[in-house]
């Protein structure tokens, strides 16, 4: 993409409601992963369980991946709910060794069923190094076809008009404490920074500190890793 950041390609959203009452959710946006070859290709939460499909890309000679024990979904009030098993990939110590690069692993994180009305969790690997985290996945379908618009408009115009757009989204969703927040701030920081305003980059990074949005810490050491500091 010609400006915005690798994190941010847009998804294509769906939220199915089945007669049996099972919600499917298909690529759901999120602010923050890693690693970067992970992905999230559908949620369905049904029978009391929800399942989360991944599949990972190895890119390097000899990969290998494996699950922690210690994997978790965080809600927006800070209770988490712990993985009750893994499918189709290893779990640590043991790992899945990659033949080559290129080569895919598609894998399930089985959860208890996702609490209803819950706009969006963080789903966490606490393990010693290398962890996987999602960050802010949404799970509100106007929302995600929102973004989806809004980041497939913002690639096509100029750093400038961009800038618009985010601004438009952050002001409407600035005080609802949404995981996708910290995402809005970045990308209109480096918006700016491409269209030459560091003024104005300053003063959205100023307002990013001010604004609350979860997980703020690593937005900011996003950004510092970036060289991106005021």
């Amino acid at each position: 993409m010609r400006r915005l950041l690798k994190l941010v390609l847009p998804a294509i959203f769906f939220l199915i409601c089945k007669p049996t009452g099972a919600q499917v959710f298909l690529h759901p946006n999120q602010a923050m992963k890693s690693p970067e070859t992970i992905v999230i290709n559908r949620i369905e939460t049904t029978n009391g369980f929800s399942t989360f499909s991944l599949s990972i890309e190895n890119r390097i000679k000899d990969g290998y991946f494996c699950a922690d024990r210690n994997i978790f979904l965080v809600y927006p009030d800070g209770t988490r709910s712990k993985l009750l098993k893994a499918e189709g990939v290893e779990v640590c110590p043991d790992y899945h060794r990659f033949r080559e690069p290129g080569e895919k692993l598609d894998f399930r994180f089985v959860f208890p069923a996702i609490k209803e009305n819950t706009p969006w969790v963080d789903l966490i690997e606490e393990c010693s190094s290398g962890c996987t985290f999602f960050y802010g996945i949404t799970l509100d379908s106007e929302l995600n076809r929102r973004l989806d618009e809004l980041f497939i408009k913002a690639e096509k115009v100029s750093p400038e008009a961009s800038i618009g757009l985010f601004k438009s989204m952050i002001d409407e969703l600035d005080s609802k404490n949404l995981g996708i927040e910290g995402l809005l701030y970045i990308n209109i920081i480096n918006a700016s920074l491409e269209a030459g305003d560091k003024v104005g980059a300053s003063v959205w990074y100023r307002r990013m500190l001010t604004s609350g949005a979860p997980r703020l810490g690593y937005y900011i050491k996003f950004l510092s890793d970036k060289g991106v500091k005021f």
